[in-house]
Order: structure tokens, then C-alpha cells, then sequence
């Protein structure tokens, strides 16, 4: 089976846990501190905080804002469940709004017609890998003072207008094993913004300022020393790994353009640079069963996603998100990860084609 996600771990990430396991610095030591500076640096911010999952990394965004009861946050529709369940932790009310049926991404206009005067901040996620209209939401926020929380926990390494750092009030990321780095499990947050910083590592370590001596309530989510080690390594190949992400992606565009009738391949932003998390495809018709034909011929694909979050019994919202409704029916993501072969590839498009016309 071609699988649709593989998590690439060696001897260089074991390499790196040993020296943290002889150091007897298994949580927050230098290897946390590390793996912050490095990924920082790499997505252009002045300040990175790690934490233990990419939904932790959210909570902790707004929990930093003071986003709280009574106030609402505006979500795209078509995305993964943590980035509105997030919201529900501070109780706040998720808004949820629709997406751009190109870009996967939420959509400006929906979100202009979503502000309210309890809008306190928008989580934007940047779907798949691919940026979301950073200038156009940044303007549509200048003049009412919404926070902007970029959900890029699919997106490391994504780049909008030629910059990984979309000058938002925090970006966070995932590092779960299937994302395009992993520290077996973890996330973290990103901010140019000392105070928010300061107020996000409270927020990571149960409020405390120094020991005993505690700010506010916090949580307990910070990210081991071991977690940290697993990320120097992998990041030390990342750009290697997202170039290959590309060169695949470019290579189904290429062996798909046949089947355009049936299948649309990803829409690219001219002003992004995309990193491929995942290559999702639009269905024209039948997905299920295009889905298990492949399950069929050894090509692992997914559904992300198969239903409106409005739509979940959890939140019982009420939403107009059309375009969403039409994605939840007709997404499929194929295989584009770093380890495949070119003969893989290959087959993936080759299979597909396959599917459409049976």
C-alpha cells in the first residue's frame, strides 16, 4: 500500500534523544530552547514557544489575547476540529464562515460579513500547506483591532508574498507525527510580540513566574526535552523534505492534467509558496467510490474533511457555508509525502486516472 502519510524518523533523531536522555534534562532543558531558536529563526519570528500539541498551541494563543466569554471567533468551516474546539476552551463562541472553493481557505468576504462587535479575534487556517490571503485578511482586521491566530499547523515552511512570518498576532504549529515535521507529538506558537510571548510561556507552564510564585491559572503543556530532540533533528532536513513535497506535487499536476475533467488538481496562489502537507484533489463525481478503487489498487488516499465543523453534534451552530458543503463532498487527498518514489507517484496519478474513467 501507498500510504497517503509517513512519518520519517532515524538515527539522526535517535542520536539526538540519547544525548538528551544522558544529559538528565528530560523536560524544558537546553533542547527545548534549541529547538525554539531554530524554529524561530527558520519561520522568521522573534519568539517561538513550544508546547505539546498544535491544539494546546491554540489554547494558549487565546488564553495570551484574554479571549473569553462573550466573546466570538471567527473560523473557517471546512478545517480540522481543533481550531474551533480551541475556542470553546476559553468559552468563547466559534463563528463559523465559509471558504474559498479554490484556495481551501477561509474566505474574505465571509469573514467581513461575519464581524460583529464581539468579534475579538479570527483564526485563519492555512489549509493543506498553502497560505491563506494573509494582506487581504490583515486588512479587513486593521481597523477594528481583531486579533489574527494563523492556524499553520499544516503550513510550516508555507510562505505568503515571499515570508513565512504573516505578521499576525501569533501563528502556531503541529508537529504530529503525519505533519511535515514531527516531534512525535507537540506544537508551538509563534509571536514578534514580547508581551504575548511572555504571556504565552505563563499560559504553557501552570501561570508560574518562578517557582511558587504563579502570575494567573495556567496549564500544563509544555514539550519534553525528548519531544525537542526529535525536532532538531528533523529540521535540520525539512527544507529538503518540503522541496520534495513540491517536486512531487508538480509531478501529479503534470500527470493528472489529462483527467481535468474529472479531477481538479490543487489551485496555487501566485503570491504563495505552498508546502504540501497535503495534495487534495476535487472530485468531480462518486469520490467515495473513486476512494475505494484506489483502496483497492494499494493507493492510500483521505477525506479531510467530511463534514461542515457547523455541522458536528459538539458545537449544534448554525452556518451558510455552501462552498464548504460542496468540498466535504468531493475532497480527496492523494500521497505527496517525501518518501515516495517517482514510480509511486506515478502509480498514485496513473490509479486515479484509472478510477475516474471506470
Amino acid at each position: 500500500m501507498i500510504s497517503v502519510a509517513k512519518p520519517l524518523v532515524g538515527a539522526e533523531e535517535l542520536e539526538e534523544i540519547r544525548k538528551v536522555i544522558e544529559s538528565g534534562m528530560l523536560t524544558q532543558g537546553p533542547a527545548v530552547k534549541e529547538f525554539e531558536a531554530t524554529v524561530a529563526g527558520y519561520e522568521g519570528y522573534k519568539h517561538c514557544v513550544a508546547v505539546s500539541s498544535g491544539t494546546a498551541a491554540l489554547h494558549v494563543a487565546l488564553c495570551a489575547l484574554g479571549v473569553g466569554k462573550g466573546d466570538e471567533v471567527i473560523v473557517p468551516d471546512f478545517t480540522f476540529i481543533a481550531t474551533a474546539n480551541a475556542v470553546r476552551y476559553v468559552g468563547a463562541k466559534p463563528v463559523f464562515v465559509d471558504v474559498d472553493e479554490k484556495t481551501f481557505n477561509i474566505g474574505i468576504d465571509a469573514v467581513k460579513a461575519a464581524i460583529t462587535p464581539k468579534t475579538k479575534a479570527i483564526i485563519p487556517v492555512s489549509l493543506y500547506g498553502q497560505a491563506y490571503d494573509v494582506s487581504a485578511l490583515r486588512e479587513a482586521c486593521a481597523s477594528n483591532g481583531i486579533k489574527i491566530i494563523s492556524d499553520n499547523c499544516q503550513a510550516i515552511g508555507a510562505e505568503f508574498e515571499g515570508s513565512r512570518n504573516f505578521h499576525d498576532a501569533f501563528s502556531t504549529l503541529s508537529f504530529y507525527p503525519t505533519k511535515n515535521l514531527t516531534t512525535a507529538e507537540g506544537g508551538a506558537l509563534l509571536t514578534d510580540d514580547d508581551v504575548l510571548a511572555d504571556e504565552a510561556r505563563l499560559w504553557r507552564n501552570i501561570g508560574q513566574k518562578s517557582r511558587y510564585e504563579y502570575a494567573h491559572i495556567g496549564f500544563n503543556y509544555r514539550m519534553s526535552s525528548v519531544h525537542a530532540a526529535i525536532g532538531i533533528a528533523q529540521m535540520r532536513k525539512l527544507d529538503g523534505w518540503t522541496q520534495k513535497r513540491r517536486s512531487n506535487a508538480k509531478l501529479l499536476d503534470e500527470l493528472l492534467a489529462g483527467a481535468a475533467e474529472k479531477v481538479t488538481t490543487p489551485f496555487v496562489d501566485s503570491r504563495c509558496k505552498h508546502a504540501y502537507h497535503q495534495y487534495t484533489v476535487k472530485i468531480a463525481r462518486n469520490r467515495d467510490k473513486i476512494q475505494e478503487k484506489l483502496k483497492e489498487a494499494g493507493v492510500g488516499s483521505g477525506i479531510y474533511y467530511p463534514q461542515p465543523l457547523h455541522s458536528l453534534s459538539v458545537f449544534k451552530a448554525r452556518a451558510a457555508t455552501p462552498v464548504t458543503k460542496e468540498l466535504c463532498k468531493r475532497v480527496l487527498s492523494l500521497p505527496v509525502h517525501p518518501a515516495l518514489s517517482e514510480e509511486e507517484v506515478r502509480t498514485v496519478a496513473s490509479e486515479l486516472r484509472k478510477a475516474v474513467k471506470a
